[in-house]
């Protein structure tokens, strides 16, 4: 076990003992449970030092390391560090992709944090490689939330959060004093002009896009299918549907909102646009390659129509008018579709099952019933 606990102790009595005229030193290492190696060299340092300075343990770091990292290429690890709270891996590779010659590789660069303190529990574990669903193209899904809302100085905020799919390209993040439709309806508008129109759209089923309920069309979706966007909604209690948008949520947790507390909605909002510019522009994404989102991103080339599209059918179609209860009514019954809808006319559609008919507001599908059912 070596020179066991009371290592001190132990050296001084070796260092008397084999000191002695005539003792065995070979002995006196196996009896100590050291090495020859061990036992000599200590003798040697006890005969060449004053006092008991020989005791101290050495240092084991070498006089000059020629290999390290020069401090300049530190204090650049260390900048971007605490300027985006980025990994190791992210760091080293914006180094590289900003010209730097001398940029030192990850594991480098986790050393120089860890040796400097900067990294935290969260990021010391290791890390896991999830592989997601991915569209094989940018705006063939956007993924819609709110982010749990939090204080500022004056009042709660709503972090509304629209992310497209295939790129993980942020395309809006506002800061929101409330969750009504009204509200994300004009934020909307501000990303379709400036992006375009996805093909399709996900979101919960919470206000204002769904109702807990089985009836998951609302103001705010119907306008969106009105427009041109397919709508679907995750399952319920299955946030892993939003994936990467609740990712992106973490992301702006880690990376802002837990440094910072804004004064009011419009500090926080112009710090949104600094992070989210980063986080486009600046930023390697691990899923992509550690390419950046923009590098994968194009905007849409549908744009929103100026005027509200009428709603048209084919003239195959059973055309009914919604009720203010959601309800239509057809041969002689009353059929729920949603209460979205109501107002408004829906096209009632044959299937190949006999007595099974689809119920479609414009060209999304939004009810199925069998006339076979007694209810």
């Amino acid at each position: 076990m070596g020179w066991g606990d009371a290592v001190m102790d132990a050296k001084r009595e070796f260092v008397r003992l084999a000191s002695t005229e005539g003792a065995n030193v070979r002995e006196l290492c196996r009896r100590f449970h050291v090495s020859p190696t061990t036992g000599y060299a200590i003798l040697a340092r006890a005969e060449g030092s004053d006092g008991e300075q020989w005791l101290q343990e050495r240092s084991r770091r070498p006089l000059t390391s020629p290999t390290r990292t020069d401090s300049e290429m530190e204090k650049r690890v260390l900048e971007l560090r605490d300027e985006t709270h980025w990994g190791a891996r992210k760091i080293a590779h914006v180094l590289r992709k900003r010209g730097y010659d001398n940029a030192p590789p990850r594991s480098t660069v986790h050393s120089i944090l860890q040796r400097h303190g900067r990294i935290d529990g969260e990021q010391s574990g290791q890390t896991h490689q999830w592989h997601r669903f991915e569209h094989p193209e940018p705006n063939d899904l956007w993924q819609m939330d709110f982010k749990g809302r939090f204080p500022t100085g004056t009042a709660a905020c709503h972090a509304l959060t629209v992310l497209d799919d295939h790129s993980r390209y942020s395309i809006a993040l506002r800061a929101c004093a409330n969750e009504t439709t009204e509200t994300v309806q004009s934020e909307l508008e501000r990303a379709f002009d400036r992006y375009g129109l996805p093909w399709r759209m996900t979101m919960d089923n919470g206000a204002p896009w769904g109702y807990d309920g089985s009836d998951r069309l609302t103001r705010l979706t119907v306008w969106l299918i009105r427009i041109g966007v397919r709508v679907s909604h995750s399952r319920p209690y299955h946030p892993q549907t939003q994936g990467k948008d609740e990712r992106f949520h973490q992301t702006l947790d880690y990376e802002l909102l837990r440094y910072v507390c804004y004064r009011d909605i419009a500090e926080t909002q112009r710090g949104f646009d600094r992070w989210r510019d980063r986080y486009n522009f600046e930023r390697p994404h691990e899923s992509l390659d550690l390419a950046t989102p923009a590098e994968r991103y194009r905007p849409s080339a549908r744009s929103i129509p100026t005027t509200l599209p009428s709603i048209e059918y084919d003239p195959s179609d059973i055309v009914c008018r919604v009720d203010p209860w959601g309800r239509i009514r057809f041969r002689g019954r009353k059929i729920p579709t949603a209460k979205g809808c109501a107002g408004l006319p829906v096209a009632v559609r044959r299937t190949t099952t006999e007595d099974v008919f689809d119920v479609f507001f414009c060209h999304q599908r939004i009810a199925s019933f069998d006339l076979r059912d007694s209810e």
